[in-house]
């Protein structure tokens, strides 16, 4: 009896830690940081200093997990027909992005459509006014996105995105201050939420592969898609 105790209890801890990264990351939290948000959040947020994390605290969020491996394989056979006719390019009109293809799309099957209505109940207030079409950036295993503010011309407060395909580390740096810095660890099959100060006052960038890193440990990065929700400006 007590054999088969232990192989249940095996077989759990693997179904609760899918991700090895965030297991381990789960394990040092719940030794260094005290309360039920505090032990969460640090599976997925991580910064130079406490104060800089006092800063973006309720401005951003990563949701692990946000959808499931079958809805990811829909998503990602519905957006790959129309990116796998483009190239990757390597320079960006505004410098912003390296190694990349894109796409937008306003019609979606009713698999994606139902995840698209998941992501707009958790991420933007209702009665938001939605950027109409959904912005789709698939990022090569060599890709990375340079820290940038998306253009408050376009774009509201919010930003929400779906991570596909691959781990990855987002960086956010204060406008004012490069030497501060807050990583949010974006897993496969996440989404990621800037809203307002975190969304104006802090650039953002996808980390290259080489410079991966979340809480000392190593996120490899392969090729990524993500699809991406904004609300426009009022």
């Amino acid at each position: 009896m007590m054999a088969l105790l232990i192989r249940v209890s095996k077989q759990v801890q693997r179904k609760s830690f899918q991700n090895p990264l965030l297991y381990r990351l789960s394990s040092e939290c719940s030794a260094s940081r005290k309360g039920p948000e505090s032990k969460e959040e640090c599976k997925w947020m991580f910064g130079s200093s406490q104060e800089i994390l006092a800063v973006v605290r309720g401005h951003v969020e990563v949701r692990q997990n946000f959808i499931s491996e079958e809805e990811e394989n829909v998503l990602f056979k519905e957006v790959e027909t129309g990116l796998r006719k483009k190239r990757y390019e390597f320079d960006h009109w505004d410098d912003a992005i390296h190694g990349y293809r894109e796409t937008e799309r306003l019609q979606w099957g009713v698999t994606c459509e139902s995840v698209l209505r998941r992501v707009r109940a958790v991420a933007f207030p209702e009665g938001s006014p939605l950027l109409g079409p959904i912005h789709v950036l698939d990022l090569d295993k060599e890709g990375f996105i340079k820290p940038h503010i998306d253009s408050v011309k376009f774009c509201g407060s919010t930003i929400a995105g779906l991570s596909l395909l691959s781990d990855s580390v987002m960086r956010l740096t204060p406008e004012n201050k490069s030497t501060d810095w807050v990583d949010l660890l974006l897993s496969r099959r996440s989404l990621y939420i800037l809203r307002d100060d975190a969304r104006f006052k802090f650039t953002h960038g996808i980390l290259k592969d080489e410079e991966s890193f979340f809480s000392g440990q190593k996120v490899p990065r392969h090729r990524r898609i993500s699809v991406i929700c904004r609300n426009l400006p009022v």
